[in-house]
């Protein structure tokens, strides 16, 4: 699951909701986190679930009838508990050939407890019946900040008296899906599945597997069948209604589809169009096949998270689909490649608890980082790698964060945080460099085809890894994914008689461990790199090194794989060299950020580099922090802030240049402004509004009133923004 607070940031979610949720896990009384969650005792194992189901809109109801087939786990069982979530029963009975054996069962409104015919033992199958109504709009449910709602299933203006559309659609994670279908909804639980609904002539469907028939009925309807032959977990499973429009590509002979809402239609290829080359990568570099016989995406208004890894068919918010115009400022790609990454790591082999939910979502946001490096080379995975480490320290407190693995909580909401997905992305992505890609992809595999249509957790991970490299993986896996916290280093450097000096001190929070921390350090002398490996394991300590001469510069963590925090009191001729000679994204995005709080001489020579640098991001921090009061400086930028306001391929860089210029009052930019109304991008409109306001408050009134009412709609909204971050 991708999950969306804030604002989706082109290239990457940044999840800042969950530094409140963090902050209130750690304060939380230790009585309520002294539970330890156990992975779900399994007494029966689903084996097939089968159902038919038709809705009632006015009523906001599904009635459904399942023929649900399992088999005691080991030991002989003449019981059976599911889960069912504020249902009413007609019929429950025991299904043998074509003879019903009505039995006994007993429901609290949230399980629904049955006493078999007889006791089965674990090579025995047994299919029970029941014929049910689900009325999730009546479920006195309680969301949270990852997944704001938890009704399983959704009616979308059922009486068509809003201005949107009508749909059906479902959420089971965490545990919802019982709330339209009885079953056993927890992830260790596998089970193939056939759904037939019974849908409105015109409308489409879509659930897991493959649709295998459409018959249409007299009264206006038609029943389409769905089935999956292999085993997935009843969390993933999914329905959706509605006038969704297909666009079908394929992958390996296999159709790749998008559903869209006839608006969005004509922009499917642009909105998901790196899909099949996606699945390609992934396929290749895990060596495992995309697993599941299509893949499907569809948008659904009002949904109430992100999006959803349902096998074979990830739904998403309605922030995904997008017109051409929409295009221009914005894309969810990271979000896609997020959720399809799933299909492996979540769908394929599963969490078998929430407490390991890491082995899914740590995996699906490493997903979006690798997805990047493929598509945009070295720059775009460092990119995303560096947002996914800042997510991660700005939801510690003072180096303090729940462990990646998490047998304690309060709440299994509280495990879908910036630590399961940003944190455990980054390890993931340190433990790739320590091993070596060739070794750690190898594990994956390892992993994945070991545990294939099963679920997993960190512990199989980490055999996998031993198993493939000879090495013991034990300590680092209990350092960071057993305990919490991230380091935080205070380092200082020195240099007399032919000795460099690096004192480091770590300083996270005292309750927070003293961790091991094989790190490198690249010496800049006379034009050479120096490389040196040190091992940090004290709280304080002080490593000597032979060095010919007064290093120019120091790069501490070159490859920047620190799962944490790093304070090297660098001064601003530091930054200055890192940015031009040791280049790497990390090492610009700290330059400029340092430079943009700076107000030396030489900070603004990095910003006035920064103009030019080839990361959009880096551009736009560089155009809003850029002094333009610095007469050299100002005379320096203006040829660069008027070519990117003019021919900057990234709006949000052309935005931020247009406002700049409208902040020097000089009325050749005016004509500037005015153009940029004319734009097709959003963003680039309403800067040219907050600019021609500099100029003439009456004119931009007046241009605004001039718009037509999509693109006030659009503007107004990034008008406020954009004034917000000036």
């Amino acid at each position: 699951m991708k999950i969306f607070f804030l604002k989706c940031t082109l290239i990457s979610i940044v999840l800042l909701t969950f530094q409140k949720t963090v902050a209130q896990n750690i304060d939380q009384n230790k009585d309520e986190l002294s539970i330890y969650r156990v992975t779900p005792l399994k007494v029966n194992d689903l084996v097939h679930t089968k159902l038919e189901v038709s809705f009632d809109y006015g009523k906001r109801y599904l009635y459904g009838k399942e023929w649900l087939t399992l088999k005691p786990h080991f030991y002989e069982t003449d019981s059976l508990t599911l889960d069912a979530k504020g249902m009413d029963f007609k019929e429950i009975a025991i299904i043998n050939g074509k003879i019903k054996t009505p039995l006994k069962y007993n429901y609290d409104n949230e399980q629904l407890f049955i006493t078999l015919n007889r006791k089965y033992k674990s090579t025995e199958n047994y299919t029970v019946f029941i014929d049910y109504t689900a009325k999730p709009d009546q479920l006195k449910t309680k969301g949270s900040n990852a997944i704001k709602d938890a009704k399983g299933l959704y009616f979308i203006n059922p009486d068509g008296k809003d201005d949107k559309p009508i749909q059906i659609w479902t959420q089971g994670e965490t545990e919802a899906s019982s709330a339209w279908f009885p079953t056993i909804d927890k992830p260790n639980q596998k089970t193939t599945s056939e759904i037939a609904m019974t849908v409105e002539t015109k409308y489409t469907s879509l659930s897991n597997g493959k649709l295998t028939s459409q018959k249409a009925n007299k009264n206006g309807t038609r029943t389409d069948t769905w089935k999956m032959d292999l085993p997935h977990s009843p969390y993933l499973f999914m329905i959706a209604v509605g006038d969704f429009k297909i666009y079908k590509d394929s992958y390996n002979g296999k159709e790749v589809s998008y559903y869209l809402e006839p608006k969005y239609a004509p922009y499917a290829k642009q909105i998901f169009g790196k899909t099949p080359d996606m699945m390609n990568f992934y396929s290749k570099m895990l060596d495992v096949e995309y697993p599941w016989v299509k893949y499907a995406q569809v948008v659904a208004r009002d949904y109430v998270s992100g999006a959803m890894e349902n096998t074979s068919a990830t739904l998403h918010g309605e922030y995904v689909q997008k017109t051409e115009r929409e295009l221009l400022d914005d894309n969810q790609e990271s979000t896609i490649a997020h959720e399809l990454f799933h299909q492996w790591f979540g769908d394929y082999v599963t969490a078998e608890s929430w407490s390991n939910l890491t082995m899914n979502e740590s995996f699906a946001t490493l997903g979006e980082v690798l997805w990047h490096g493929h598509d945009a080379g070295q720059e775009g995975e460092d990119r995303s790698r560096y947002e996914k480490l800042q997510n991660t320290l700005r939801s510690s407190k003072n180096g303090i964060s729940p462990p990646l693995a998490r047998f304690y909580y309060k709440n299994k909401e509280d495990v879908f945080d910036n630590v399961t997905y940003s944190k455990g992305s980054i390890i993931l992505y340190a433990i790739k460099n320590k091993m070596g890609d060739a070794a750690f992809y190898k594990s994956l595999n390892r992993y994945l085809t070991t545990n294939a249509f099963k679920s997993g957790e960190s512990h199989q991970l980490r055999l996998a890894m031993e198993e493939v490299t000879g090495k013991d993986w034990s300590p680092y896996f209990n350092q960071w994914y057993y305990q919490g916290g991230n380091p935080i280093l205070n380092i200082e450097y020195g240099y007399s008689n032919g000795k460099a000096t690096i004192a480091v001190k770590q300083t996270q929070d005292a309750s927070i461990q003293t961790f091991s921390l094989p790190l490198k350090v690249d010496f800049y002398v006379n034009g050479t790199k120096i490389r040196k490996d040190i091992l940090i394991d004290k709280r304080e300590q002080n490593f000597s090194f032979d060095i010919p001469s007064q290093p120019t510069f120091i790069d501490f963590d070159p490859d920047k794989i620190l799962v944490g925090q790093v304070i090297d009191n660098k001064k601003i001729a530091d930054y200055l060299y890192q940015y031009k000679n040791v280049p790497t994204y990390y090492n610009r995005i700290e330059a400029i950020k340092f430079a943009a709080k700076d107000k030396s001489h030489e900070g603004q020579l990095i910003l006035l580099a920064g103009l030019e640098d080839q990361q959009d991001d880096l551009r736009t921090i560089s155009i809003k922090a850029i002094d333009l009061s610095d007469k050299q400086i100002k005379d320096a930028a203006l040829k660069n802030l008027l070519n990117i306001a003019k021919n900057d391929r990234k709006t949000t860089s052309r935005a931020a240049a247009i406002i700049k210029l409208a902040s020097t009052g000089d009325p050749v930019y005016k004509e500037l402004m005015s153009e940029s109304i004319k734009n097709q991008s959003y963003n680039v409109i309403a800067a040219g509004i907050i600019g021609l306001t500099k100029f003439s408050p009456d004119e931009a009134d007046k241009a605004l009133a001039s718009l037509d009412e999509d693109t006030t709609n659009h503007i107004k909204p990034l008008i406020k923004k954009l004034n917000n971050q000036k």
